[in-house]
């Protein structure tokens, strides 16, 4: 089976790959010939990931899924949310977004937070969709050098590693988006 994944970002078409086996066939948009800048308007994570898996399969004719992250931080009330991408600007700097972050934690003992990842599966026409949240605390310092994202910052609940600090055959196993993936994948089969 053929699949699109709506994204660009060549480190989750990788983590999703790490995860599925080779029954699947994924597509990037650069593979479809998409290189809009797919909307994200909505008001919730679950929104922007179906607006863009309805945008590929509308304007492109694919079966395909999209998936939306946050990262929802207790005490600066679920910020950055559904802005974690440009919570320092639209420039969408991660380097910015985590300075940012650790900025407006200073001081504050509250560090707990979540990841939640929502994938959007549109297969003719049919939407599914699947949620994987993986709760934990900001770090107060950036701390290693995979990954990608808010990963440096964030050290799920249960480790003494930060996302960035972890191979990715561990991070595949506790990580939002590996959940809402092996959801997808199970759906899938």
């Amino acid at each position: 089976m053929k699949l699109v994944f709506a994204t660009n970002n060549k480190n989750k078409i990788k983590e999703i790959k790490h995860l599925l086996d080779n029954s699947l066939e994924i597509l990037s948009l650069e593979d479809i010939g998409c290189f809009e800048d797919i909307p994200e308007t909505a008001d919730t994570i679950k929104g922007n990931a179906l607006q863009k898996a309805e945008y590929v399969y509308t304007n492109y004719g694919y079966n395909c899924f999209a998936d939306d992250t946050g990262l929802e931080i207790e005490a600066l009330n679920g910020e950055p949310g559904i802005y974690s991408a440009r919570y320092a600007g639209e420039q969408k700097n991660a380097e910015d977004n985590m300075n940012k972050v650790l900025e407006k934690l200073q001081g504050i003992t509250n560090r707990k937070a979540q990841f939640k990842t929502v994938i959007a599966l549109i297969i003719d026409g049919k939407q599914t969709c699947f949620e994987g949240i993986a709760k934990g605390e900001m770090t107060t310092e950036k701390s290693g050098s995979e990954g990608f994202g808010y990963d440096p910052i964030f050290k799920p609940n249960g480790y003494e590693l930060t996302f960035s600090e972890m191979d990715l055959d561990l991070k595949n196993k506790i990580s939002h988006r590996a959940k809402a993936t092996l959801k997808l994948i199970d759906y899938l089969k």
